[in-house]
């Protein structure tokens, strides 16, 4: 099959398409890799997990070994993780302060601004060998948004500002709750998933499978009894649906099970009820109120395109996914706070996190479950094509509607005929004076 004919989008009559072997194919999955992973900015780390000099993270990125250190000067860089000398790896830990950095095999050292500033035997070299053309590479481009570090492999990809496009509004919502900033809690969730990483991006933007899916947290957290609006779990809005150029969609709901920044819940205790009232009044004060409603009684998950998710909703969980094959990806899970957050909320919140999203909470085994079934599934063939038709001709799309997952596809089906994302629009090629396409 070509790949022009991997997805149906037939916006007349509402049907919307995959074909299955975007989801198995090697082949695919190699252009995958150069198609989207060697074009698109991928998400790194935030600039919280390195937060004093000589701090450094490791980090696997689109199969490339990487690492982000701040220097002696403040700035946050980011290297791959290959010795200039020989390609041995740099950084052998995840994580770690040091003043300089050596590779094991030759003792070549670095600083923490990737200059090499020792060889061994240094004298054995030529005049023609310079110290200085040897120091650590860094990607073609890293920018960083509002703490959010993104590397990309191509050279000519768009500045990160306009990538985000209407991603930024929803990372402005999340960054914004905190008075001093947001910190990434120190350690992670790390799993692996046996299915294809496209998805767990359909999976988080998901709210279709909410209730049959996860039906023994909704019944815990209900028994918990009910929010300040008098309403649970069971009685949630159905809430919206978007996509926000270039793949990055969101789905948004009301915050029925508590909001741990400003939205009070009996799961986190009386004694929570009053500091959780000071914030919220903080945040209309500066605010106004309809943005701290945003903040503080909605929900979100967002994909920024291709594979971080942002779940924004009883507690703020940054989530990416490495794709490792066709049919396998690696799961690596921060939780980000705000910096000013009293212990006592901290150990709230992080309650929260683990309950539903931890590898072991109500939520991840659910989720793990469905999405390697389904790629057990796609091992029936004949059954070609799945199917993200639902609310395709609903002009108010909501979360339990498919429009974000179809962004997404869409985003991904014109990449991988080869168009970058400054070529497309809702999905399609864009063509001279273009029309505004929309899902309905």
């Amino acid at each position: 099959m070509e790949t022009k004919d991997l997805v149906i989008d037939d916006r007349e009559r509402g049907i919307f398409r995959v074909h299955r072997s975007s989801m198995t194919s090697a082949d695919l999955f190699q252009r995958e890799r150069e198609q989207i992973f060697n074009r698109c900015w991928i998400y790194l780390g935030h600039e919280s997990e390195v937060e004093k000099p000589g701090d450094y993270r490791r980090r696997t990125v689109a199969g490339r070994p990487l690492f982000f250190a701040r220097g002696k000067d403040g700035e946050v860089r980011v290297f791959l993780n290959t010795c200039p000398h020989r390609g041995a790896l740099i950084c052998r830990r995840d994580e770690g302060n040091a003043e300089v950095l050596q590779c094991f095999y030759h003792a070549w050292t670095f600083n923490t601004n990737g200059e090499l500033i020792g060889v061994p035997g240094e004298d054995a070299y030529g005049p023609g060998w310079q110290r200085g053309e040897l120091g650590l590479k860094e990607p073609p481009r890293v920018e960083s948004y509002r703490g959010f570090v993104f590397v990309s492999f191509n050279p000519y990809v768009e500045d990160l500002v306009t990538y985000l496009a209407g991603a930024r509004e929803y990372l402005d919502l999340i960054v914004d709750q905190s008075e001093e900033g947001m910190r990434v809690v120190a350690g992670s969730n790390k799993y692996t998933m046996k299915a294809n990483w496209k998805l767990l991006v359909e999976n988080s933007l998901d709210g279709y499978h909410l209730i049959p899916t996860h039906q023994t947290y909704l019944d815990y957290i209900s028994s918990l009894g009910t929010d300040d609006s008098g309403e649970t779990m069971a009685t949630r809005i159905p809430g919206a649906a978007r996509a926000l150029g270039n793949g990055h969609c969101v789905i948004e709901t009301a915050a029925r099970n508590g909001r741990p920044i400003a939205h009070w819940h009996p799961l986190y205790g009386e004694d929570a009820r009053e500091p959780m009232g000071r914030v919220r009044q903080r945040l209309v004060e500066k605010y106004g109120e309809e943005r701290t409603y945003r903040m503080a009684d909605t929900s979100r998950n967002l994909i920024i395109y291709p594979n971080l998710v942002i779940n924004d909703i009883m507690a703020i969980t940054i989530r990416y996914f490495e794709p490792l094959a066709p049919d396998n990806m690696a799961v690596t899970a921060w939780h980000l706070v705000p910096k000013e957050e009293s212990d006592a909320m901290l150990a709230t919140r992080l309650d929260s996190f683990l309950t539903f999203l931890g590898p072991g909470g109500f939520a991840t085994p659910d989720d793990v479950e469905a999405l390697e079934s389904c790629q057990i599934g796609f091992k029936a063939t004949e059954n070609e094509w799945s199917d993200i038709s639902r609310g395709m001709l609903n002009t108010s799309p909501q979360s339990t509607d498919e429009l974000q997952m179809r962004g997404f596809w869409r985003q991904w089906h014109a990449n991988m005929q080869g168009l970058s994302h400054t070529d497309v629009q809702d999905g399609r090629p864009i063509e001279r004076e273009p029309a505004l396409a929309t899902d309905d």
